[in-house]
């Protein structure tokens, strides 16, 4: 079976429309949408996101309270 990458299919528009091409319809709109995830999750500040949390957790942290020297 050949692969068609990112190919626009075209669809018979029309009152009736057969079930192959529903699932053609359908398939093109969840590629289109995985496509643009892929496109959001590769973006540098989505990717710096854990960086950015540990900076936060470092700085608000409280420090450590010092223990009194016994006596």
């Amino acid at each position: 079976m050949a692969r068609h990458a990112n190919y626009d299919w075209r669809l018979p528009d029309g009152p009736t429309v057969h079930y192959e091409a529903v699932q053609v319809a359908i398939l093109m709109d969840i590629r289109d949408e995985l496509q643009t995830l892929n496109r959001l999750l590769r973006c540098d500040n989505f990717i710096g996101i854990p960086n950015q949390l540990r900076r936060i957790a470092t700085n608000t942290t409280k420090p450590r309270r010092k223990r009194k020297a016994a006596k």
